[in-house]
């Protein structure tokens, strides 16, 4: 199979892949085309069938698995599908496995890492909240160790949450130890759950896609409301300290513009922003320069860093 990954300008192409979504466009000159997006586990490429009306281009739907005969083109520094014939795969011509995007790490010892680090919280109450999710809860732990962290920005793959969570974590335990200041449990469970309204924010895989709730709330009010509502089944569980974590989550993307409700106010709510920030560019970026496959220049401009970027030089 030739994974999207390893996909090269000129290259003629005969492979099945997941259809992520499929539209309907029209050209300049008014003329119907279908824009796709496919789909295996090393990433995402756009694909464009030119001709709606040619007899090699059969019946699909989004997330239907699709047998593509296409050319390898390259658009805007990103390689492009022109695909000649197309038709829903047959079950035996695909393994699922092989279109579901998944972290490179192994999930069971990240998990390991985050239950270890809630093992080591002194306050009892931040620790009997944290361990209620993700050692008494099985459901939202399974959850959580397949969900995604975002739809296409970063960590957009199977494990992608727990990825992300646990790389901010281990930030702002640093954080927590250059800045004595800092109220080290608060931080971290701040940032175990800074995105835990995620997994009901965008729904499984294959699709994963915003469901209504996160097309409505988002995953900052989603994740607040889900702390509140396990804070009030713990006995005495301190009304500051609620406050102030649920400000931490509440603040967790910094401004207004970004989708907070609120702005950061606490010394950890600052901490985490900047943690979650460094993370999700850092990320961001590394995804766009593995896209970029082996081209050595510069890759054009990205939309969500905000600059033209490329790969440093190697010697």
């Amino acid at each position: 199979m030739k994974y999207i990954d390893s996909l090269r300008e000129g290259m003629r192409i005969s492979e099945v892949y997941l259809c992520k979504s499929k539209q309907i466009s029209l050209t300049k000159a008014g003329k119907e085309y279908g824009n796709l997006v496919l789909q295996d586990k090393t990433g995402t490429i756009d694909a464009k069938i030119w001709d709606l009306n040619s007899p090699g281009v059969g019946e699909f739907e989004t997330l239907d698995y699709v047998r593509v005969d296409a050319d390898v083109t390259l658009f805007m520094n990103s390689n492009q599908l022109n695909v000649k014939r197309i038709r829903r795969a047959d079950e035996k011509e695909y393994v699922p496995a092989d279109y579901l995007p998944v972290t490179s790490k192994d999930i069971w010892t990240m998990y390991r890492e985050l239950l270890a680090v809630i093992a080591s919280l002194k306050n009892p109450y931040l620790k009997k909240l944290a361990e209620s999710f993700f050692v008494g809860d099985p459901h939202f732990a399974k959850a959580f160790q397949r969900h995604s962290a975002a739809k296409s920005v970063h960590h957009g793959f199977v494990g992608g949450l727990l990825e992300h969570t646990l790389s901010v974590t281990k930030m702002c335990e640093y954080f927590a130890t250059a800045y004595p200041l800092l109220d080290r449990d608060l931080l971290l469970t701040a940032a175990m759950f800074h995105d835990i309204g995620k997994t009901k924010e965008l729904s499984d895989f294959p699709a994963n896609e915003y469901t209504d709730d996160g097309q409505l709330l988002g995953h900052i009010v989603i994740g607040t409301e889900m702390v509140s509502e396990r804070i009030r089944t713990i006995p005495d569980f301190p009304d500051r300290l609620a406050a102030e974590l649920k400000h931490c989550i509440l603040a967790h993307h910094g401004e207004l513009e970004y989708g907070s409700p609120k702005k950061p106010a606490l010394l950890e709510a600052l901490a985490l922003n900047f943690a979650d920030n460094t993370d999700a560019k850092m990320e961001t970026m590394i995804e766009a320069l593995k896209g970029g496959n082996a081209n050595p220049g510069w890759l054009g401009y990205n939309k969500f860093l905000e600059t033209n970027i490329r790969k440093t030089t190697e010697y």
